[in-house]
């Protein structure tokens, strides 16, 4: 009995572990208004993915003035925010081939748009908003987060079956994009 109580114990850290480096952060500057920059990877259905963003904090500002509604987004600070990925992606009708894009958001009520563009060129900043370099929009599912979110946060959830879902939330606002991979 104490024997499969650590084979169970071991199998539990190993899969926990696992869990953890399946996300990887790197801190890359701090931008000249004080946002930190990172990038973030992830390993999901055999797609080696990533983003790179500033993440402004909220300062108390109104989440209205930070995240206009209606209105084309960076969705970060600074430069663009960037997604790399080494396999093709697909968010709603918007086809992605493996390659670097740029992000931006259009913030609104009950939905906001993920849009997609081309990158220029390595360290594009992301305003004034590039209409010319756009690809296409998805729209995202928009929600409230559990407690305050006091900077820019970008996540991919791995979901089941050769898909994931991309989330940004900063404040209350939580905007969820569900793609797949491949």
């Amino acid at each position: 009995m104490r024997r499969l109580t650590v084979v169970v114990t071991l199998a539990l850290l190993f899969a926990g572990s696992a869990f953890l480096y399946a996300q990887k952060t790197t801190d890359l500057k701090t931008g000249g208004g004080g946002s930190p920059h990172v990038r973030t990877a992830w390993s999901i259905d055999g797609a080696a993915l990533s983003i790179e963003y500033g993440r402004p904090f909220l300062k108390g500002r109104p989440e209205s003035q930070m995240m206009p509604r209606g209105q084309e987004w960076r969705t970060g600070a600074d430069e663009a925010t960037i997604i790399t990925s080494d396999k093709p992606l697909k968010f709603g009708s918007v086809s992605l081939a493996p390659g670097t894009y740029t992000i931006n958001t259009v913030p609104g009520d009950k939905e906001w748009q993920l849009v997609f563009g081309r990158r220029e060129k390595p360290g594009q900043w992301g305003i004034p908003y590039a209409k010319q370099l756009e690809i296409g929009r998805s729209p995202m599912k928009v929600g409230k987060t559990p407690k305050l979110v006091e900077n820019v946060t970008i996540s991919i959830d791995d979901a089941p079956a050769n898909g994931a879902v991309l989330r940004i939330e900063w404040g209350t606002a939580s905007a969820t994009a569900p793609f797949t991979i491949g």
